[in-house]
């Protein structure tokens, strides 16, 4: 069975970096893009960025988090991790992980219905 656990979340002040990562368990992670999503209260879900299985250049859907925010995977580890670098008090929120098989190496997406498997998230909070 697929699984998906993320960690690495807190709370930092603004300015601060923390790094979260992905596990993947119950298959092998070249198999999937691993997309990085994120929700606050009372917002919808919101697509971060992705990584497809090539393992090239991330992908980043949002404006505000381009130029700070970097993923990686290691297909050998079976992680992915996303690290986020002067970060603001916007960007506060759960963020997950999650898997989406198929649809050619260098496919990603924020479409978030494409992906099979989530994580359960992990809380990020960004205050002085």
């Amino acid at each position: 069975q697929l699984q998906l656990v993320e960690s690495g979340g807190g709370v930092v002040q603004p300015g601060g970096s923390l790094r979260l990562s992905c596990v993947l368990s119950g298959a092998n992670l070249h198999s999937y893009a691993i997309g990085w999503f994120r929700q606050a209260p009372g917002q919808e879900r919101k697509g971060v960025g992705c990584i497809n299985r090539s393992g090239g250049s991330a992908i980043f859907y949002l404006d505000s988090v381009k130029g700070r925010f970097t993923i990686s995977r290691d297909n050998a580890k079976n992680t992915a991790d996303l690290e986020m670098n002067n970060l603001k008090p916007e960007d506060t929120a759960v963020y997950l992980c999650a898997a989406m098989p198929g649809r050619g190496i260098y496919a990603c997406s924020d479409y978030w219905p494409a992906y099979d498997a989530w994580g359960q998230g992990t809380q990020v909070t960004v205050s002085s």
